[in-house]
């Protein structure tokens, strides 16, 4: 129809341009197919409101541009009438903003819908997994503990790299154990997840490490009576998972209400049965959030920690959100992040990683926190055997070790803080909880101070910092303390 009818409508315009009326311009196509000209022309004048294609009434091109302007301005003043909402949109357009479309990964569906079975599932073909809880079952956690320790030791004899003791003495470093600010307890390694880079080794298959009632009611008299600790760092496993999660919750909130309680959350336990709530809890408590988000893509969260978790972790995010925590009309609802590597290299800058997480979470799912944290991931237990089969166990510990950084001595975790492990053993830090290395132990997982020898936590501040070499990953870059 284009090739038949505009060589003749430009005949149109020309006569309609010379001063001739439009039925004389008119008279120029009678030579084309009328049919195929009516068929385009109601096409044209459905779009344009022009109606003198049919009209045999001489139309100067300037009537018709008088009554094209016309309609326009009768469209106009119609709007309100055949367009109620046209002329609604402010000319304010820089004030406009596009609403998150959360709803995707709100997933209420999800809730009470465990994620055990698929982590369950997903272990039995994990042939890596397969292997160190064969091995666990062989020899034991003190015998593998102590392979790890010789797979490192001989990784830094190959790099000419002293003992961590003897390293620090070298930069005139020493550590001294100052009054306990920290009271962390691990209250179990029972978890929903079974996370690759986990270094206490948690799974759904620990169901028998687990905190008990009298423990943690210990725990809480050591809180009681050593009023120098201000943070109860609460963590496990899923903590959130051991029925004495909310009473220690509780017992120690009515104890200290100025106290920060740091719950670890890996925030798809805000999905498991039973847990529906779990959020409101949390805040009505204060309870402060440190929540494990390795990374803000999909792709390396689910290769990480297991399919379909990130998509509950910004669900969890978003209920989490929802309750106030991490948005700046609620301070005392604390919200931070953890940031780990996916392997064998140290995190980005943590100011710079933050900006970025903050615009990728706020744009992409209207999620808010306060701070990012970035560790750095310890060549222990399961991150350990990964280095271990992929043969960059010894370019792991050199990377550590060139990477040294003095300043992270000075807020080590070992210095202020007192670990507690699900069957009540006392230990520098969490590292060497898992590790076996115990506050007055005579070796490897064996002996040790528990919380029912001591009357207070200040009963521990005369007994040295256990360090070994694994200590590497905690003064690397910006250290994992």
């Amino acid at each position: 129809i284009r090739d038949e009818i505009m060589p003749s409508w430009k005949h149109v315009a020309w006569a309609a341009l010379l001063g001739a009326s439009m039925e004389e311009g008119f008279g120029v196509i009678k030579a084309a197919s009328f049919s195929h000209f009516a068929r385009a022309t109601r096409t044209t004048t459905t779009r344009t409101n022009v109606d003198w294609v049919y009209s045999s009434r001489p139309t100067s091109i300037g009537t018709l541009l008088r009554s094209t302007s016309s309609t326009d301005e009768g469209k106009s003043s119609a709007s309100a009438v055949d367009l109620p909402d046209y002329g609604k949109t402010s000319v304010e357009i820089d004030q406009i903003k596009l609403e998150k479309k959360i709803q995707r990964w709100r997933r209420k569906d999800l809730m009470g819908q465990t994620l055990i079975t698929q982590t369950l599932t997903e272990l039995e073909t994990d042939e890596d997994f397969q292997e160190t809880q064969q091995r666990l079952n062989d020899i034991g956690a003190k015998q593998m503990s102590k392979e790890e320790r010789t797979q490192r030791r001989r990784a830094l004899d190959n790099l000419g790299v002293p003992d961590f003791s003897d390293f620090l003495s070298q930069k005139s470093v020493s550590l001294t154990r100052a009054d306990p600010q920290v009271l962390q307890l691990n209250i179990g390694l029972y978890c929903n997840q079974a996370c690759a880079h986990c270094h206490v080794e948690s799974s759904p298959l620990r169901t028998e490490e687990m905190m008990t009632a009298e423990t943690a009611a210990q725990c809480l008299q050591l809180l009681e009576k050593t009023p120098s600790i201000t943070t109860l760092d609460i963590t496990g496993g899923a903590p959130e998972l051991n029925a004495n999660f909310r009473y220690l919750v509780k017992m120690a909130r009515s104890m200290r209400p100025d106290l920060d309680i740091i719950d670890r959350c890996n925030l798809t336990v805000l999905q498991e049965p039973g847990q529906g709530d779990l959020v409101p809890f949390l805040a009505e408590n204060g309870v402060h959030i440190v929540a494990s988000l390795p990374c803000y893509s999909e792709e390396n969260v689910d290769t990480q920690r297991g399919s379909g978790v990130f998509e509950r972790s910004i669900g969890g995010l978003l209920a989490l959100n929802e309750a106030g925590y991490g948005k700046p009309s609620h301070p005392s609802l604390r919200m931070d992040l953890v940031y780990n590597p996916l392997g064998a290299f140290l995190s980005p800058e943590q100011s710079k990683l933050e900006v970025k997480y903050k615009e990728v979470l706020s744009e992409n799912f209207g999620i808010l926190f306060n701070q990012l944290f970035t560790m750095t991931n310890m060549p222990v237990k399961r991150f350990a055997d990964f280095l271990y089969r992929r043969d960059e166990l010894e370019e792991y510990m050199d990377l550590l070790v060139r990477n040294f950084n003095v300043e992270t001595t000075k807020s080590l975790m070992c210095l202020n803080t007192i670990s507690v492990g699900w069957d009540g053993k006392i230990f520098d830090c969490d590292f060497n909880q898992q590790l076996g290395y115990g506050i007055g132990a005579n070796g490897i997982h064996d002996g040790g101070k528990t919380v029912f020898d001591i009357n207070s936590l200040m009963d521990l501040k005369d007994d040295s910092i256990t360090n070994d070499n694994h200590c590497f990953g905690c003064t690397a870059g910006m250290g994992s303390s």
